[in-house]
């Protein structure tokens, strides 16, 4: 059976001006450390004792001294008081300056184009952040998995985030070894594509990801067959590079490869552009300066 769970109003009112009398044995002392009147500590006092049902304190008009109710509650009262304000501050310090732990999620491809330029240089620079990148193809939903932003391809990321543009647009690109093209010849349209052994990309909601295309003004896509299947670029890419078959990745993680020989593009007249790669987060309320430092620190690196 659900419980019904409600917060006492005021629950936590007087614990201060309690522990600081405590601390004293005397309510002017208290008072002048907590920067209010005598008479306002001990009306707080009293409305606690009121809460709480029991006496706190023994006055005289010479000494204040604890009840035994009263150092009991001392006893547990204290170290948890001790403890909110411990977190108090710690909150308040991830508020206003750059440090904590900042993770993102990132698509394996990304890493070694954006980020791995940038991370010590990063990690040098803000030495109170603790740097997660959690490497992974999936759509994740940020607040679920605790994330502070993610990176991805501009066109899977909702509309309600605010992105951050980290690349320009670039185009997907059709490549295959020299060898793989050498035995079965280089596709000059399309449909040549169905002759070929086409490595493909599985999306992250299981949705084997068409080949993609332009004509002209007209958006093609095509389903495609080959010897594999995989979950990321770097395997499609280096599946290609072995001659297994052509891939279709985004042109900057093939440009390195292509330039060294070990692949050749095809079919670059009909590419596909992409709006490109974006940080992408919930909101601008919602960033913290370690975020807004590394959303800094990745500008100034491109």
């Amino acid at each position: 059976m659900k419980q019904n769970y409600t917060v006492r109003h005021g629950a936590l009112e007087g614990i201060e001006a309690f522990l600081a009398v405590a601390r004293h044995r005397n309510f002017r002392r208290a008072a002048a450390q907590l920067g209010v009147t005598p008479p306002a500590v001990s009306q707080a006092v009293r409305a606690l004792e009121a809460r709480m049902g029991a006496a706190l304190f023994v006055r005289t008009t010479r000494s204040v001294g604890l009840t035994e109710p009263g150092q009991r509650f001392l006893d547990r009262a204290g170290p948890a008081f001790e403890e909110l304000v411990a977190a108090g501050e710690a909150v308040r310090d991830i508020g206003q300056r750059p440090t904590g732990l900042l993770r993102l999620s990132v698509p394996r491809a990304v890493v070694p184009l954006i980020l791995e330029p940038m991370i010590a240089s990063f990690c040098r620079a803000y030495p109170e952040i603790e740097l997660e990148i959690a490497a992974s193809d999936e759509m994740v939903d940020l607040a679920a998995g605790g994330f502070d932003a993610g990176i991805r391809l501009g066109q899977f990321i909702a509309v309600d985030m605010v992105a951050v543009r980290l690349t320009p647009s670039f185009s997907f690109v059709v490549v295959g070894s020299p060898d793989y093209l050498k035995r079965h010849g280089r596709p000059e349209r399309v449909d040549d594509l169905r002759n070929h052994a086409c490595l493909r990309l599985r999306r992250s909601n299981g949705a084997i990801a068409p080949w993609a295309f332009v004509d002209g003004n007209e958006a093609i896509e095509a389903m495609l067959s080959g010897p594999l299947i995989a979950h990321d670029y770097p395997t499609l890419l280096g599946a290609a590079m072995r001659g297994v078959g052509l891939a279709q990745t985004p042109r900057p993680i093939a440009e390195a490869p292509i330039a060294e020989g070990k692949l050749e593009p095809v079919l670059d007249g009909i590419a596909a552009t992409t709006p490109g790669v974006f940080l992408y987060h919930p909101g601008k309320r919602q960033v913290l300066p370690k975020l807004r430092a590394f959303i800094d620190h990745l500008k100034s690196a491109a």
